[in-house]
């Protein structure tokens, strides 16, 4: 009984630590959001979003990510009803499109900089690929710490831990869709109607 209260004391102790994470990381993409928006007419002769967005592809990584944060959250349901096995499921489903996510904004970025437009172009093209790329870094954060539930899972089958784990790991993973519907809206969707 002492070791159960013990676990679920260090478990309420890891859960408030990733709350005091996630406001951080909440300062962190509004300070780039705000450099963003402070530069982004900063083209310094370069191209603007206009130029160099593709709607079609933003779009589709757009879903990509959307659907991945609903395959977290039928992962987390399941992981309530017991079925383990449709868990597991989802959560593959969650980590196959946060790749193909990750993969578009790799696409993005090679085609920019085999075009030309680094960060080092403009204020524009800094604060973007600063932006995009520290979400696009959280993604793989995200996706590494997915893997690390399916080593756990295996390692240890289901446990009371693995269950706040992976409720933690939805919390994260939603975060990241709403900074990337940020994104989405304030650098593509204004980027591509701004000259």
């Amino acid at each position: 009984m002492n070791e159960e209260h013990e676990l679920a004391e260090k478990l309420d102790v890891n859960h408030f630590g990733f709350w005091i994470y996630i406001m951080t990381d909440l300062m962190l993409f509004a300070s780039l959001f705000a450099t963003f928006m402070v530069l982004r007419h900063n083209v310094a002769g370069g191209p603007s979003g206009r130029e160099i967005f593709e709607p079609q592809m933003v779009l589709i990584q757009t879903i990509a990510l959307l659907a991945s944060s609903f395959t977290a959250a039928l992962a987390l349901a399941a992981k309530r009803h017991g079925l383990l096995s449709q868990m597991k499921l989802q959560l593959v489903l969650t980590g196959l499109l946060g790749l193909v996510f990750l993969g578009f904004e790799l696409h993005e970025f090679h085609e920019l900089l085999a075009d030309g437009y680094s960060w080092h172009v403009s204020g524009f093209l800094s604060s973007f690929f600063a932006l995009v790329a520290t979400h696009g870094l959280h993604i793989t954060i995200g996706l590494l710490w997915l893997i690390s539930i399916f080593i756990y899972l295996a390692k240890k089958g289901f446990t009371p831990a693995i269950s706040r784990k992976l409720e933690i790991f939805t919390v994260f993973w939603h975060f990241l869709d709403i900074v990337w519907i940020g994104i989405f809206t304030i650098v593509y969707m204004f980027g591509i109607g701004v000259s």
